[in-house]
């Protein structure tokens, strides 16, 4: 039966008009039902072909099924797929008795559940990676009322972590003659700086800025993430400036010519069906020698970053002590708890600077979680170079970190070193500047990190001489 057939007799039957005894449409049961049978038919096909016109059929009447109906088939896929308990039983017993690796690749079988295998199966239908990207992202909204559904989630997380790995992603430039497509793609995933129509979009791709993305061979024209970058002399420390209009495309050659920097002030995930699978540590990397490669002359590469969880970690420490700095700040609420930068008193300044350092230079591993943006830079080798006053007056970064943006500095001759120091006991690789703003307690342990982070630099550089691999390929591989 061809696709067509199918479509057209599902949309006839959803015009009977006919009711069942809890009072739904007939159709609409007869769908659900057709889509439960062909599940479990693509689960028993054992011939490819045959296996994928099951699986296109499979995602037909998935997506003429109404909301409710689809949130039954997702419970259905959730619970009727789970691992056979007598076979996980029996597996385990023979692996206690003979913990051989033939016995241990055996119940790993076992636990394996039909479901992956059933989702795998739906992934061989023409556009099922995009379909089954599109229901994790209709799960996330249920997980908190339907823990059931966390195992069908873990199972397409897993799966995503296999078919979306570095190896398959494209990296491509984005510039003002992509398809259209793409572009509008990227005013609608903008994630941390609204792009304002097409205007404000050409004005991000001129010539002293570049947006590179990852693309993945089954999502062709709809990027996964993609970065921002603008080209600058010296050290951006705020982003308004990088993101006013400007047209006169010779003038930004010339900045473009002349910059020493590249600022990466914006990273957007796109598929939020794609969520806990990390792209961006790959990206920023790729990046930095695509443009090493295109413009030598630039010496540096920052981060213009936000601190999202800066202010309410400060309302919450300040709401638990006696600290006098509690009433200082409470001059700067204004109207709905946000900042009026005009109106801030100077003294202020010092005293926010101060708390947003200590917030940045937490012990990750002995205190509470580390900023979500401070983590993932950290983590991937940055160093915390600069932490810039108001930043981003937008009312987004007033009410995030009271305007506080953050630069935090890829120096490809100590990445390995301080991702290492952050990785292993929580260290916060950081500047003179940031160290600065501390008190001299965790300055000194500022610098008893920097000393431990030279010593393992040092033993790297030591592993690279005695071996042959590239240093530029050793400090990027990771």
């Amino acid at each position: 039966m061809t696709s067509n057939v199918v479509k057209t007799r599902l949309q006839r039957s959803n015009t009977s008009g006919l009711r069942n005894e809890a009072g739904r449409p007939t159709a609409a049961v007869n769908q659900l039902s057709r889509a439960k049978k062909l599940a479990e038919s693509l689960l028993s096909e054992r011939g490819e072909a045959s296996g994928a016109a099951v699986a296109r059929e499979l995602h037909e009447v998935l997506r003429i099924l109404v909301a409710e109906d689809r949130s039954n088939f997702r419970r259905f896929l959730a619970t009727d797929f789970a691992p056979d308990a007598t076979i996980v039983r029996a597996a385990a017993q023979t692996y206690l008795s003979d913990p051989s690796a033939e016995a241990a690749a055996l119940l790993a079988q076992a636990t394996d559940p039909p479901r992956q295998e059933l989702l795998r199966r739906m992934n061989m239908a023409p556009g099922g990676t995009s379909a089954l990207v599109a229901m994790r992202k209709e799960i996330a909204g249920r997980l908190r009322d339907e823990p059931t559904l966390r195992l069908l989630d873990s199972d397409l997380k897993h799966l995503f972590a296999s078919w979306f790995n570095r190896g398959f992603l494209e990296l491509r430039r984005i510039d003002w003659q992509s398809p259209a497509a793409v572009l509008e793609k990227l005013i609608a995933y903008e994630a941390v700086h609204e792009i304002h129509g097409w205007d404000d979009l050409r004005r991000r791709l001129a010539p002293d800025r570049r947006c590179f993305a990852f693309f993945h061979p089954a999502l062709p024209d709809d990027p996964l993430i993609f970065v921002e970058v603008a080209l600058v002399e010296g050290l951006a420390g705020a982003v308004q400036p990088l993101l006013v209009q400007d047209s006169d495309e010779d003038a930004a050659r010339n900045r473009a010519a002349q910059a020493d920097t590249a600022i990466f002030y914006s990273i957007s995930n796109c598929q939020d069906g794609l969520r806990g699978i990390s792209f961006g540590n790959f990206l920023i990397k790729q990046v930095v020698e695509e443009l090493k490669n295109e413009l030598q002359h630039l010496t540096r590469f920052s981060t213009l970053s936000p601190v999202p969880g800066f202010r309410r970690w400060l309302t919450k420490r300040l709401a638990s002590t006696s600290d006098p700095a509690a009433a200082l700040l409470a001059q700067i609420e204004t109207g709905a708890g946000r900042l009026n930068p005009p109106k801030i008193d100077d003294s202020l300044k010092p005293l926010i600077m101060r708390f947003c350092a200590a917030y940045l230079t937490r012990h990750a591993s002995t205190e509470e979680p580390t900023d979500p943006v401070a983590r993932f830079h950290l983590g991937n080798g940055a160093r915390l170079e600069r932490i810039n006053w108001l930043g981003n007056t937008a009312p987004r970064g007033i009410q995030e970190s009271f305007g506080i943006m953050v630069n935090y500095l890829y120096d490809l001759e100590t990445i390995e070193s301080n991702h290492e120091a952050f990785v292993n006991d929580g260290t916060v690789m950081r500047s003179a500047d940031v160290d600065a703003l501390l008190p001299p307690s965790i300055s000194r342990r500022r610098i008893q990190g920097s000393q431990k982070a030279k010593r393992q630099q040092e033993r790297l550089q030591s592993n690279l001489t005695n071996s042959n691999v590239p240093s530029s390929q050793l400090k990027l591989s990771q």
